[in-house]
């Protein structure tokens, strides 16, 4: 059975041992990186199925490897790491393509929680539900055979939880979901005031992509003081 590869970026050596040894021990296998030259260097290398990323390094932010990573077209889960529990700080992390974050100091058990969740809805749930399933929408298909989406008929580029997302409003047409609801469905934990901000980043993404007109959605439609829906009809 292939094990799941694990970047952590981190550049401090007790920390990133922590770290390795604790994921590891939960059958990982482990890369680790101590600059965000080294975490782009091994990302292109390795191809790892999910990176945790520090935001201080000694030669970039963990901003910038977030950016590079997305404008390379690395798609895997980004797990973000700061000591910072600021609003704004999680807030750039998503905007830039991070998929979650985890503020300092944080359980290891719980970590391991959040990284097995992020990778179960990046790459297994959808996979073992997908055979032979489309779901067609005008001007708008969503493949879960190849986990692609396509937008008159041209490919989309989504991250896993991007795409998870999408599918999961789309499943329901037309159907209100709270935000609550979303992180618990996507992220696969249980949401709070502080994780509606996660759900609010991702749909401004989407929206950036599949809507003509980002401004004005007619596809990701919000529901206000509740949450969002997919507004459609299947074809």
């Amino acid at each position: 059975m292939k094990r799941e590869r694990v970047l952590i970026v981190e550049d401090e050596p007790a920390v990133a041992r922590g770290l390795e040894y604790a994921l590891k021990q939960e059958g990982f296998e482990v890369f680790r990186a101590d600059s965000g030259a080294k975490a782009l260097e091994m990302t292109s290398r390795e191809q790892p199925d999910l990176i945790t990323l520090d935001l201080r390094l000694p030669d970039m932010s963990g901003y910038d490897v977030c950016r590079a990573l997305r404008s390379q077209n690395h798609r895997q889960p980004i797990l973000m790491l700061t000591a910072k529990d600021e609003e704004l700080d999680k807030v750039l992390g998503l905007e830039l393509g991070a998929d979650d974050y985890m503020v300092k100091p944080y359980g290891l058990r719980e970590l391991v929680s959040r990284i097995r969740a992020l990778l179960r809805r990046a790459y297994g749930e959808l996979a073992a539900q997908s055979e032979n399933q489309v779901h067609r929408f005008e001007g708008l298909e969503i493949d879960l055979t190849h986990l692609e989406v396509r937008l008159e008929g041209e490919i989309v580029e989504l991250t896993p939880t991007e795409f998870r997302l999408l599918h999961y409003l789309a499943a329901r047409p037309n159907v209100p979901v709270s935000r609550s609801g979303l992180v618990e469905a996507v992220w696969g934990y249980e949401g709070d005031v502080n994780s509606d901000r996660t759900v609010d980043v991702h749909i401004r993404h989407l929206r950036q992509k599949i809507e003509r007109d980002a401004a004005n959605p007619v596809r990701l439609v919000t529901v206000r003081g509740f949450g969002y829906k997919f507004q459609g009809r299947r074809m």
